[in-house]
């Protein structure tokens, strides 16, 4: 998907919106444990930015969302599948 196509789909935009959304709440939630398991993430910025999305999202550059989508959220993932892994090693007897 192209940045034309994600800003026309808004059901896309909504759903991208709603799920970053999501990120960052577990990311409050986890607290500092998700700093021990993904050090290298800017959890930070990532807890705060759920706050614009709630609470500034007419002032969300659709753009810059795109870009999250790109750029940013691979590495998240990449990280949390890690995490994941690494926390399954350790819960198998």
């Amino acid at each position: 998907m192209n940045l034309t196509t994600f800003e026309e789909n808004r059901l896309v935009y909504d759903a991208v919106e709603r799920c970053l959304e999501r990120i960052s709440e577990a990311g409050s939630k986890l607290g500092d444990m998700a700093i021990y398991l993904m050090p290298d993430q800017p959890w930070q910025k990532i807890r705060s930015f759920g706050n614009i999305l709630r609470h500034e999202y007419d002032d969300i550059r659709e753009d810059r969302l795109f870009e999250i989508v790109k750029t940013d959220l691979p590495g998240l993932c990449a990280a949390a599948e890690r995490a994941l892994d690494r926390w399954n090693e350790f819960k198998e007897p």
